[in-house]
């Protein structure tokens, strides 16, 4: 069974490895053009393109897909390429490109995606960091028929994961592309013998994970410490919760509500302690422990570390929303 493999990051890399080391044959590999990222913003292509050129697999770069949008001619030159090269299913990971209909028909036997959610919750761009913010105790990879729809086609497999309560989107990602990339293996050999069934995805239940912006990442001190709490923990590693001192924008990468303090007052955003256990923040309903914080240029440390370089004095104020 040959493969046109469909995905740009990590947890796609993931799940290629797997089928490569599977020995299933693949054809092509598409991936979302190189993009600038470092201090020097110079190009880097993205993991998936990475693991492909060390294993001499083909690699398209195509804008878009879409026919009928801005970049027509690519497209084309896509739709073409893919009706040239000889394959059975296309397999899709976090790809980044929406697959309008016209590619959808191309593979034999369709295309199969990789979703990081027990669908039909969490439909959509940021499963993983969702979950966690919304507070959820577990989640889970969906293997699926891609249709039209967002997320709608019918599911083929599907494996829960608890997530713990220290989970970040980092730590629950890596799980969950694991699963993922063994969850498509076995898809594939049950499609090869003919005992791969598809069930209609449950009309209740739907939700949709939209994708991080970057403007989320501020903390606003007025919402509860456990909503906040959940908020830090999703946005770690991307896009990185912010709190606001003194004009200077902290990066908040681990925090807690705590279990251990005495119960103090304060106005949203005040500092009510520092110690070598965090920072504790009164917030809208309860307070919160900051326990690793960043500066801006510095790296990630302790809170017992990043005071001895950056006092936070008790009485005075992060900056609310």
């Amino acid at each position: 069974m040959k493969i046109i493999f469909a995905g740009t990051p990590e947890f796609a890399a993931t799940a290629l490895a797997s089928l490569h080391q599977a020995g299933f044959p693949i054809a092509l590999v598409l991936t979302q053009p190189d993009r600038p990222a470092g201090r020097g913003m110079q190009l880097h292509p993205s993991a998936v393109k990475q693991f492909a050129l060390t294993h001499q697999i083909p690699v398209a770069q195509p804008v878009s897909l879409r026919l009928d949008g801005k970049y027509p001619q690519d497209a084309r030159q896509a739709h073409e390429l893919l009706q040239a090269t000889e394959h059975d299913v296309m397999v899709v990971a976090a790809y980044g490109l929406i697959l309008p209909p016209s590619v959808l028909q191309i593979p034999r036997l369709g295309c199969i995606n990789i979703h990081g959610s027990l669908l039909p919750r969490w439909r959509g761009a940021a499963p993983i960091h969702r979950a966690i913010e919304a507070g959820d105790h577990e989640t889970g990879v969906t293997i699926m028929q891609m249709d039209q729809g967002l997320d709608t086609g019918a599911m083929l497999l599907a494996e829960k994961e608890s997530i713990r309560a220290d989970d970040t989107t980092g730590s629950l990602h890596d799980r969950l592309a694991a699963m993922g990339a063994r969850l498509i293996v076995d898809a594939l050999k049950r499609l090869q013998q003919g005992t791969l069934t598809a069930v209609p995805q449950p009309a209740a239940g739907v939700t949709y994970a939209a994708k991080i912006s970057k403007e989320e990442a501020a903390l606003d001190f007025r919402l509860p410490a456990q909503t906040l709490a959940r908020r830090i923990l999703a946005f770690n590693p991307f896009p990185g919760a912010v709190a606001s001192f003194a004009g200077t924008a902290i990066k908040i990468w681990h925090a807690q509500p705590p279990t251990s303090y005495t119960t103090q007052q304060g106005q949203p955003g005040e500092i009510l302690q520092t110690g070598p256990a965090g920072v504790l923040v009164a917030c809208g309903e309860g307070a919160l422990l900051l326990t690793e914080l960043q500066k801006p240029g510095g790296k990630r440390l302790s809170a017992a570390e990043f005071l001895k370089g950056f006092p936070l004095p008790a009485g005075q104020r992060f900056q609310t929303q």
